[in-house]
């Protein structure tokens, strides 16, 4: 495995990949690598010829400045899981690499960025945006790879991408979790052993739910949910949505459509926690 800091160097490699008929994969990363993104990579490998993993924490899509500060950074450790499962390139640049100036683009990204994420985190998606059209260019994948823990993040991505009219095939893999049901993140490194205990309230009260659905309605499941997390001690409900899982504007019904999924953030202490789970599709 290569690490490469320099998007000019990483184009090379990646137009002599291209130059012999080779595809090439993209998973962005923040780093803090845990094995949801491993299950990432290790896809990115068996599907394509030269496997690009970047980590990079994007100032642009933090608006809480706190959480930024805090966000975990473990590049070397990262730089050895990636190694294990056979990642070709690592890119790793710096902020001025990423943003020599300032990134005045603002996408129209429409409503699956302006509701929950969008409407708790003002700026996200435009930053999420911005770094991945970045990362776009710069790698020129045939294939991207996102979790769906993640799971408007991918809708605004496949928005994103559509609009800037790229090629590029957007792959959405599950949710990959704990024995114990945790979704994987990078932030579950903050947390303290009980508030870990707590945290597991949150995928129970979720998987739960789907059984309490076939004989509630929508507003009886969401309540259900909401009720029953907050009325764990350290947890607190941000916001708790039943969507449709294509255009994630709210349902009132379970017979509205085909695909319904619901997607919740939870304040664990200081530790914004994200998690989703799918009723049907």
């Amino acid at each position: 495995m290569e690490i490469i800091t320099k998007i000019a160097d990483l184009q090379r490699k990646i137009v002599a990949v291209k130059a012999n008929g080779g595809k090439v994969g993209l998973v962005p990363t923040m780093g803090a690598l845990h094995n949801g993104h491993l299950q990432l990579v290790r896809r990115c490998v068996a599907e394509n010829d030269c496997c690009v993993v970047s980590i990079f924490v994007n100032p642009t899509q933090f608006n809480d400045k706190n959480d930024l500060l805090h966000y975990p950074r473990t590049l070397e450790a990262d730089c050895e899981l990636l190694r294990s499962v056979g990642c070709t390139i690592a890119f790793v640049p710096s902020v001025e690499e990423m943003y020599p100036e300032e990134d005045t683009r603002v996408f129209e990204l429409g409503p699956v960025a302006e509701v929950m994420e969008g409407k708790y985190r003002p700026g996200h998606f435009n930053g999420v945006a911005q770094i991945v059209s970045k990362l776009f260019y710069a790698v020129t994948p045939d294939r991207a790879y996102f979790g769906e823990k993640d799971f408007q993040q991918i809708a605004v991505i496949r928005s994103m991408v559509k609009l800037i009219n790229s090629p590029v095939e957007i792959v959405d893999c599950p949710i990959v979790r704990e024995e114990d049901g945790l979704a994987l993140s990078s932030r579950n490194r903050r947390l303290t052993p009980e508030q870990r205990k707590n945290a597991l309230n949150i995928s129970a009260t979720l998987f739960k739910s789907r059984i309490f659905a076939q004989n509630h309605t929508v507003a009886e499941t969401l309540a259900f949910v909401v009720d029953t997390i907050n009325a764990v001690d350290g947890l607190e409900v941000e916001y708790y949505e039943i969507v449709d899982g294509r255009t994630l504007l709210p349902v009132e019904s379970w017979d509205q459509t085909d695909y319904v999924v619901g997607c919740v953030t939870v304040y664990c202490g200081e530790v914004r926690l994200i998690d989703n789970v799918i009723y049907h599709r």
